[in-house]
């Protein structure tokens, strides 16, 4: 995927400080995450990053720190900082995470190491299952943690639905589907692959935009649905073989 010139434009003179300063010890610089999908908005997305070094250094990461604080205001992310023997390793722990890197970046500096990764069905689908049942208590506990105040109850809403996304490209990818698309696109094929109704999620993905504005009746009812559906998700995951 290609990021839009100002994504690039925004992200270039972090990744010339970068470079400037430790270009002996990186081995790639990649864009990841919503900054090259159909979902970025300049006002309100952070422009995530992964650095691979060739070898850790904790330099690197005292180096970073003070960058912080000025591209945050540029909304530029603190990258994550990896090594190719970590990637490596980690593949049959983290399917999800590096089947989104894989799926979904922009290599700006070095090889692309992201695009030859390989995941493993069954690794995938045992964390698929993981987190969604992790998803469960989190929203039983975001729920209970509300106390029934309607504005606290959205932004708990609001804040779930972003760590749904990975975790829905991924089982679009496991059932053989086109997995390099827009969130609410993603939902929209959930539901294709699954037979569940997954509009529940549209609707919390549009929540999180600030493009709804329910009544706490209403936010209660989306809760119940939101709740509902990702168990019924969880149990076709759990019976795949």
């Amino acid at each position: 995927m290609h990021p839009t010139g100002e994504v690039l434009e925004r992200y270039r003179p972090f990744l010339d400080e970068l470079l400037n300063q430790y270009r002996d010890n990186i081995h790639s610089v990649h864009l990841v995450g919503s900054a090259i999908t159909p979902d970025y908005d300049p006002k309100v997305s952070d422009i995530n990053s992964l650095v691979v070094l060739k070898e850790m250094d904790l330099g690197f990461l005292e180096f970073l720190a003070p960058l912080g604080k000025r591209y945050r205001k540029k909304r530029i992310s603190a990258p994550l900082i990896m090594t190719p023997y970590y990637i490596n390793r980690s593949l049959d722990v983290f399917p999800v995470e590096f089947l989104n890197f894989h799926l979904i970046h922009h290599t700006v500096y070095g090889e692309d190491i992201l695009s030859t990764l390989s995941i493993e069905r069954g690794h995938l689908r045992l964390q698929i299952e993981r987190e969604l049942k992790s998803k469960l208590i989190w929203l039983r506990q975001s729920y209970l943690s509300a106390m029934g105040d309607r504005t606290l109850l959205l932004e708990q809403l609001k804040n779930t639905i972003r760590g749904f996304i990975p975790l829905f490209r991924a089982v679009v990818w496991y059932f053989g589907g086109d997995a390099i698309s827009s969130a609410m696109e993603i939902i929209k094929r959930l539901t294709e692959y699954t037979s569940i109704d997954c509009s529940i999620y549209e609707k919390m993905y549009l929540l999180k935009l600030g493009r709804l504005s329910p009544s706490k009746d209403e936010l209660i009812r989306y809760f119940e649905t939101y709740y509902t559906t990702t168990e019924s998700l969880s149990r076709v995951i759990d019976e795949l073989t």
